[in-house]
């Protein structure tokens, strides 16, 4: 018990820490951080998801996912050179993913309904592509909360209802106050930033997470929520889940042996070190390379979070042992469709 309550108290002090930076500096605490965590995160976030899930991501429903991200990951790259017209096919090449997740979940009048489902919002995204991208970045950062919530089913009734209830609280009541406006007089001039100097016009990075034409305090309250969330993210991805799941990363090292221990690490860490030149010497190139490239950990989550959600039994039965309890190495024996959700 004392150690699954250690395990909610670090949430606690991770979130009060990530709103103060994000509250005092957002705009460095969303430049610094994406260049410090952000090609790091990436590879970690891959080992869990495709170790923890390696049943539901195997075969040709993830030769397929992997194609069609592929695909998004060109379009990324082709943005940089002709803009709108790439962007439009990664709306609709994103679409296409979540209806490989569908279809791979569902069956019968559900799958029909996702279809009518998705294309109504295609349709939606492709006549406001600037608002597609803004709620894609923030959905990005609010998927670890699935995935803890997922995590959490192993530990015991009474702080399993704690441990949710504080994800929910930073995952959305916290960001939901702060777009509110209760913490306005706590923030600051985002283009008064020392970053600015080398990430270029403060504007254009507020504009990555405020919806377009939002007027100065607006777009703060958008930024802050963003910096807030990012560093939350990495919080999940770099420290929780590394050290509270190593059953994933143990799923994951069958299947890549050569990135076992401290390899992905390496890789990250290295990878992360060769991008922060980019981002030195060209902010805006860097970003473009990373985004771009980021496809695979931000797109390839989707399906499994439409296994988790809509798959109900028949996709949750998939899911890889728990081969140790949250923070001990006691065996869980039990699978994911014995356990309560």
């Amino acid at each position: 018990m004392k150690v699954t309550l250690k395990v909610t108290l670090q949430f606690l002090v991770a979130a009060g820490a990530a709103l103060t930076v994000a509250l005092g500096a957002p705009l460095a605490t969303t430049v610094l951080g994406l260049i410090a965590f952000g090609v790091l995160h990436n590879v970690l976030e891959l080992r869990y998801v495709t170790g923890r899930f390696a049943p539901v991501l195997n075969g040709r429903f993830l030769a397929v996912l992997l194609g069609l991200i592929t695909a998004i990951v060109l379009c990324r790259l082709a943005a940089i050179v002709v803009g709108q017209p790439a962007r439009t096919a990664e709306i609709l090449i994103g679409y296409a993913v979540l209806a490989a997740g569908c279809a791979h979940a569902l069956r019968g009048w559900l799958l029909g309904l996702s279809g009518a489902v998705l294309a109504v919002a295609g349709a939606v995204s492709l006549t406001w592509p600037a608002y597609h991208f803004v709620v894609l970045a923030h959905l990005h950062n609010v998927v670890p909360l699935f995935f803890l919530w997922e995590w959490a089913a192993t530990l015991p009734p009474a702080t399993r209802r704690w441990f949710r209830g504080v994800q929910v609280g930073w995952v959305l009541v916290l960001p939901s106050l702060l777009l509110y406006g209760v913490a306005d007089a706590a923030l600051r001039d985002v283009s008064a930033s020392a970053v600015a100097s080398f990430a270029g016009d403060p504007a254009k990075i507020v504009a990555l997470s405020a919806p377009p034409g939002a007027d100065t305090v607006i777009g703060a309250r958008f930024l802050v929520v963003f910096a807030f969330l990012q560093t939350m993210h990495y919080f999940v991805w770099v420290w929780f889940l590394p050290r509270h799941a190593p059953d994933a990363a143990r799923a994951f090292e069958r299947r890549v042996p050569w990135l076992r221990g401290p390899r992905a690490w390496a890789l990250g860490a290295g990878l992360g070190g060769v991008l922060a030149m980019l981002f030195a010497v060209d902010y805006a190139s860097g970003r473009a390379m990373y985004a771009a490239f980021a496809s695979y950990h931000a797109y390839l989550e989707f399906p499994v979070l439409l296994a988790l959600l809509l798959g109900a039994d028949a996709a949750r039965s998939q899911l890889v042992f728990r081969e140790t309890g949250p923070g001990s190495q006691e065996a869980a024996a039990m699978s994911t469709v014995t356990r309560e959700h």
